[in-house]
């Protein structure tokens, strides 16, 4: 094995000991069971968001389906408004004629 030079650079005149021959290659392994690691990490990080964005994805489709109930909804409920308007408007009327019929009898009692 050579040497390396302070800069990083290998120095190919020296030969370098098998000590630290070892210490280096023991110091790779490190190194790259340490980037393994991070990218099991990243790898679990990105199926999360992934499953993440379908279930959004999921719950959107789903949320069309809802407009589609709630516009039904609100379809029936303006039916039901309508009906219950014009049953007012009747009673409303009937009212009216009531009140009427009393304040002649109350005027005929007057007079």
């Amino acid at each position: 094995m050579t040497a390396m030079f302070p800069t990083g650079r290998f120095d190919l005149r020296r030969p370098c000991s098998s000590a630290k021959a070892g210490e280096a290659a023991a110091e790779f392994e490190k190194e790259q069971k340490r980037r393994e690691a991070e990218r099991r990490r990243e790898e679990v990080a990105r199926e999360r968001d992934l499953k993440r964005r379908e279930k959004v994805g999921e719950s959107s489709r789903g949320a069309g389906q809802g407009r589609a109930r709630d516009a039904k909804k609100a379809a029936d409920l303006q039916a039901e408004a309508g009906t219950v308007e014009k049953s007012s408007r009747a009673e409303d009327g009937r009212w009216e004629r009531e009140r009427e019929r009393l304040q002649a009898a109350v005027r005929w009692a007057r007079d």
